[in-house]
Formats: C-alpha cells, structure tokens, sequence
C-alpha cells in the first residue's frame, strides 16, 4: 500500500520499561529532528497521540492565537441631538477663543 503524498509510515516502535521509544532514523532525518531537541506529544483519547517539535507547535498555536483573535467591536455612538451640536460649537467656539 503506497502511501498519499506527505504521508509516511515508519514502522512500530516497542515503548520501553520507562516509557521511552525510539524515533525512527528516518523519522528523524526527514523531521530534522536532533539530541537535545524538545518534542510536545499531545493526546486524544478517542485518535491516539501526536509527536511534534516544539518550536513547530509554538509557532502554530501563535498564529493560530493572532489569526483567530475576534476583532474588537466597533464602537457606537448615540444619535446625534440638537444638544449635542450646541455643546460641539461652544466647544469650537471655546478652543478658537483660546
């Protein structure tokens, strides 16, 4: 079975006593994934679990955090009175006078 483009499958990993596993060389070559580099491994419960790099995962949560932010409600402003315009013009009135 060949796989859909972008797709792999690497093989099984056994998990060991302490709950490590190894990640497949090709795995790691083609992620770039070296010692020392920190992996965040998300879980759902019903799908399994994830394996991403952690500066892959921060980047996607923050442009998913500024992409998605709603955008601030527009301001109202109450219908104009005769009021109103009388206190603007004394306003004006005023600040020329200064």
């Amino acid at each position: 079975m060949i796989a859909p483009k972008g797709k792999h499958i690497f093989g099984t990993v056994k998990v060991g006593e302490k709950g490590q596993i190894v990640i497949p060389k090709d795995a790691r070559e083609l992620f770039g994934i070296q010692p020392g580099d920190s992996l965040v491994v998300l879980g759902d419960e019903a799908t399994g679990l994830a394996i991403i790099k952690n500066d892959v995962f921060l980047s996607q949560v923050a442009s998913a955090i500024f992409k998605g932010n709603p955008k601030p409600q527009e301001e109202t402003w109450p219908e104009p009175t005769e009021t109103m315009y009388d206190d603007i013009k004394a306003l004006v009135n005023t600040r020329a006078e200064e």
